[in-house]
């Protein structure tokens, strides 16, 4: 069961970084469209809903990063066996919970603090 529920997850969040892309390619055309552009998103991008997605997205690439490269030693044979596919598993979301806190501080850090 929980195979199927890390596969699942993989899965949605492979979709939900295919939505964060078309925010960051909205930022991204901001950037380049001037510093009126550009501060209309940075505003929208401030907004607490938008700073949850953010967190979301960021939680997304971490998990899907770590489940991977999981795949990737399932692909050369290794970890197969219930108790290895379990304990892998539960590596994938901590280490997911840890990369996201630990970029989330970095990034708050950088900015001066919350917002």
């Amino acid at each position: 069961m929980y195979t199927m529920v890390l596969s699942i997850s993989h899965r949605l969040t492979g979709a939900f970084l295919s939505i964060g892309l078309l925010a960051l390619t909205w930022w991204l055309v901001a950037l380049a469209s001037g510093a009126g552009a550009y501060r209309s998103a940075v505003d929208c991008l401030r907004s607490p809903l938008l700073q949850l997605l953010l967190l979301g997205w960021l939680f997304s690439f971490f998990f899907h990063l770590a489940n991977g490269i999981r795949h990737l030693a399932w692909d050369c044979g290794f970890g197969f066996e219930r108790r290895q596919a379990r304990a892998s598993g539960w590596t994938v979301l901590i280490i997911a919970i840890l990369l996201t806190l630990l970029c989330a501080l970095w990034i708050l850090r950088a900015r001066g603090g919350l917002i």
